[in-house]
């Protein structure tokens, strides 16, 4: 009422007109202060050193073309961590504190600065920084955003339970920053995500004393098993092609100033579930069987298909492949083509026990096909006439015998170096003794004169 009574009073001595000018000032004024409030709230929101962001655009204090690249820093925060993004090649940028000083790329306080400069982005680490309207002067790409990074981490899926030695698995983590998804895609340039497995050193298992392994990096670039680039979705693909037993998965995120990670529970690596073997055929006419031996423990065995190669001695390739069967075992036939090493490599396809489909790789095996002793090869000699050759046990114990005596011949020159030396040695012994009694009768001689001169 009291505010009322006024302007009805102050009213009497002004027209209309005035009334309403006064009016619509009163309604701009109050909307300006919302603005206000709503500004240093947005502000101290953005300050908090717990809360990580983006930076807005507002085309007044984080507006990135040239020369107005503004932000506001808060005074309660302890410390901030800063990424801008430039054309590629470009000089470090500067950045102008609220007083005016400047902070260049090799002209700062080291005690509260750190500065990583790379060829597309600088990343600054500032312990208390100076409150109020900070300024980056450089050439900052346009349309990017200063990124404010405090606790940068990564969310990766449990690997499945049951695993295997040579498989070949997918797993999908994603990026967060203060809790929040990132989603710059310049970000991946600067955060590179490693795995490592580290044996737990049971002694019941065999890899037991066996050192850490890199086995991927996480990539979000849209190749290999990655779906789409830069959709904050970062694959890795892990080859597990080591030795089974218990490991542990570490996550390791590395950025320029700082490195964190990721520990997953320990899994146990299962052994590799195929075994091959071969019975080999001496007749050149009957082909080698190829066996493989499915371990039901952990798969379903006849969910198995399997793809492979067979090369043989002379190098040649032949590729094979067998399908479902309600059997523990497979066999498929090898060419007897001619004696030497044969090489089997296979990749399994399947579904395990739990209903999950898995890809692994089978280790190589290879086997030694000889020629039969008893074998005669004949070749045709210049006449035409059937020339036999050795067979392969004569060339063998030719061999041995050759050795034989070369051992002994080496073993008696050895002997007679030695006597030589020895006989050496006692001549230069010998010419020494002499050369001593000499000395001595000479001496002799001269101390006896002496003392007759005397």
């Amino acid at each position: 009422m009291e505010i009322n009574y006024r302007i009805f009073l102050y009213s009497k001595n002004v027209n209309m007109s005035k009334l309403v000018t006064y009016f619509v000032f009163f309604l701009a004024y109050c909307f300006l202060s919302f603005n206000a409030s709503a500004v240093l709230a947005n502000d101290r929101e953005l300050g908090n050193k717990n809360a990580v962001q983006y930076l807005q655009t507002d085309n007044v204090t984080n507006q990135i073309p040239y020369f107005n690249n503004r932000f506001r820093l808060d005074a309660d925060l302890d410390e901030i961590t800063l990424i801008f993004y430039r054309k590629s090649g470009s000089r470090p940028i500067i950045l102008i504190r609220p007083d005016g000083s400047k902070i260049r790329v090799n002209e700062f306080d080291h005690e509260k600065v750190q500065w990583f400069d790379d060829s597309t982005f600088d990343m600054i680490k500032i312990k208390k920084p100076m409150p109020g309207p900070w300024q980056a002067v450089g050439d900052i790409l346009p349309h990017s955003h200063i990124l404010i990074v405090s606790d940068v981490t990564i969310e990766v899926e449990p690997l499945p339970k049951v695993v295997f030695s040579g498989e070949t698995l997918k797993v999908e983590g994603k990026l967060f920053n203060g809790g929040e998804a990132i989603e710059t895609p310049e970000f991946k340039k600067v955060v590179h995500l490693d795995v490592n497995f580290y044996s737990t050193n049971d002694s019941q298992y065999e890899n037991f004393g066996a050192a850490a392994i890199k086995v991927a990096s996480f990539r979000d670039d849209g190749r290999g098993l990655d779906e789409y680039a830069s959709d904050n979705t970062f694959t890795g693909e892990f080859f597990l092609n080591f030795a089974a037993g218990e490991w542990q998965p570490v996550y390791l995120i590395k950025l320029p100033m700082a490195t964190r990670e990721l520990r997953q529970e320990p899994i146990v690596l299962q052994k590799n579930p195929v075994r091959i073997t071969v019975d080999t055929s001496q007749d050149a006419e009957k082909p080698h069987q190829l066996h493989l031996a499915i371990d039901p423990n952990y798969v379903v065995p006849n969910s198995l298909v399997f793809q492979g190669t067979f090369t043989f001695p002379d190098r040649q390739i032949q590729p094979f492949s067998i399908m479902e069967e309600d059997s523990d075992n497979r066999t498929a036939t090898i060419t007897n083509t001619e004696p030497g090493i044969y090489r089997v490599n296979v990749s399994a396809f399947g579904k395990t026990i739990t209903g999950r489909e898995f890809r692994l790789v089978v280790p190589e095996f290879s086997f030694n096909v000889e020629m039969d002793n008893d074998l005669i090869d004949e070749k045709i000699n210049v006449d035409g006439e059937a020339a036999v050759v050795e067979t392969v046990s004569e060339i063998r114990i030719k061999a041995e015998q050759k050795a034989e005596q070369e051992r002994a011949e080496a073993l008696l020159a050895k002997q007679v170096a030695q006597e030589q030396a020895e006989k050496e040695t006692l001549i230069i012994i010998a010419a020494g003794n002499v050369i001593v009694m000499l000395c001595a009768a000479i001496w002799f001689f001269i101390v006896r004169r002496k003392k007759k001169s005397k």
